[in-house]
Order: structure tokens, then C-alpha cells, then sequence
């Protein structure tokens, strides 16, 4: 695992200069640091100022990035005007990634920066992610990759080097809550960023709120869902929902698992 670290830290140093696509979540958050041990200022960690990312996920990336001296930046993205991305098919996330990485090849372009790279890792490969089309189309690099480490080895390096992420939940933009074939709006994913900034007020840490019109569905995770299925909750979340403009309030019993509306597709292209 050490020895993976070291040959990231090497390919990185032979980039010279580089922009990382950074949400803040565990993955790229250890990419940006690295790129920092490697590269110093020459290593740029950017956000999408976009609808789909919650505004916490924002300030979390902020504040990792302040804490260990990473230069920051943020940038405007526009998926929500592209119907393509709005109508939210199964590759939904390829329209969103070659947004966002046509506009770091902007940026990139203005300043002289001839590496793009994100933080996929080697696990990534064998789920359903339209997004790691994009980055071949714009020829983002995925370092993690290269170096062979997976989400586990990841987590134990960021642990070893002190970083806050390193036990960060699985995260994913708020898009993600919409089921295929439901249109992706501002107004929708910002319903699911309220509903999920309450489940965290109450304490839960791994969940999702999925969108389905009038009902929301509740997937939490295994080892919290027992705590979740109290008569007091209950009334809790019904009320919270409700409020939110749910009709209907629903606790799925097979608890959180990453990318649960993908389980309704069938043959898809996944290359």
C-alpha cells in the first residue's frame, strides 16, 4: 500500500502542473493532498458550483483544502440547461462530467495546465459509471488508477496521514436521488438537499433520501436502520418529510446501498 502511494506521488511529480476535479469526498480529497505533497501550489483542487452538489459537501471541501494548504477554486457549471442531462437518462452522469470537465479543459487551456485528474479508483472500474466515459473523451487522467489502490487502501492512507476524510461516508450528487426517467430540476434535488441536511441533524450518517414524486424512500444504513424504526422516528421523519412537501414517507428495509435506482436498468452499455 505504501509502495502504491509512492509511485502516485512520483507520477504526479512528473505532471508538473495539474487541476484536480475535487468534490471532497474521501477519494479526491487523498488525490488533491497527494497532488499537494507532490506538486505544492503547482496542484489546483477545483469544485463545481453546481445545484446537484450540496451546499455542506461545498464547505467540507472548503475547509480540508484550508486545513492542508490546497489551492481552491470553484467553477460555474451548467448541466441543468442541457436536456440531455435534465431528462435524466442512464447516462445522465456522462452529460454532467463532460460538463464539468469541458470546463476545467477551459481553464486548463488559460492557464498553461496540460493535466486534468480525478479521483475514480481502482474499484470504480467494475460499477456502472457513465462519468469515466467522459473523462476518456476529455482525457482526464485517473492517477488513483494507475497506481493500483483501491477505495479500502485509500481510506487506510488517508487515515495514516491524518486526513479528516479518510472515514468520510460514500457520497454522490444529489442527481443521483432522482430515478432514471424523472426530469432533473433545481428545485427537486434542492427537496432532497433539505431532506438529507435533517436525517444528518438527527444524527444519522450513512443515507439516502430517493426522490419519487410525492413519496420519499429512506435507505440508511444496516447498522443505524434499528434506531430508525422506532415509532418516536417514525413521527419524526414523517413530520420532517412532510413539511418538505412529501405525501408520502417511506423506510426501505433493505437499508442504504450505493446506486440502488441503477438496479431498475438492464443492459446497459457500461464500457
Amino acid at each position: 500500500m505504501q509502495a502504491k502511494q509512492v509511485q502516485l506521488l512520483e507520477a504526479l511529480r512528473r505532471m508538473g502542473r495539474v487541476i484536480v476535479a475535487y468534490s471532497g469526498g474521501a477519494d479526491s480529497a487523498y488525490l488533491a493532498w497527494a497532488a499537494k505533497q507532490a506538486l505544492g501550489d503547482d496542484a489546483i483542487a477545483i469544485t463545481a458550483d453546481s445545484a446537484s452538489i450540496p451546499e455542506s459537501h461545498k464547505r467540507d471541501a472548503e475547509a480540508f483544502a484550508q486545513q492542508f494548504g490546497i489551492r481552491h477554486e470553484y467553477v460555474l457549471t451548467s448541466e441543468f440547461e442541457n436536456p440531455d442531462y435534465a431528462k435524466n437518462g442512464p447516462d445522465r452522469c456522462f452529460h454532467c462530467k463532460d460538463e464539468l470537465f469541458a470546463v476545467l479543459e477551459r481553464v486548463a487551456r488559460d492557464r498553461g495546465i496540460s493535466h486534468i485528474i480525478y479521483g475514480v479508483n481502482k474499484d470504480d472500474l467494475g460499477d456502472y459509471r457513465p462519468g469515466q466515459r467522459a473523462a476518456k473523451l476529455h482525457e482526464v487522467q485517473a492517477p488513483l488508477v494507475d497506481a493500483g489502490l483501491t477505495k479500502a487502501e485509500i481510506r487506510e492512507l488517508s487515515k495514516a496521514a491524518g486526513l479528516s476524510t479518510w472515514d468520510r461516508p460514500a457520497a454522490a450528487c444529489l442527481s443521483s436521488r432522482i430515478p432514471y426517467g424523472t426530469p432533473v430540476t433545481i428545485q427537486n434535488v434542492k427537496q432532497v438537499e433539505l431532506g438529507e441536511e435533517e436525517m444528518k441533524a438527527l444524527g444519522f450518517r450513512q443515507f439516502r433520501t430517493r426522490f419519487h414524486g410525492e413519496m420519499v424512500r429512506i435507505e440508511i444504513a444496516r447498522d443505524e436502520l434499528p434506531r430508525a424504526m422506532s415509532l418516536d422516528m417514525a413521527d419524526r421523519l414523517t413530520k420532517i418529510f412532510k413539511k418538505l412537501g412529501y405525501k408520502y414517507v417511506a423506510l426501505d428495509l433493505e437499508g442504504y446501498r450505493q446506486g440502488s435506482l441503477n438496479e431498475v436498468l438492464t443492459n446497459l452499455e457500461t464500457k
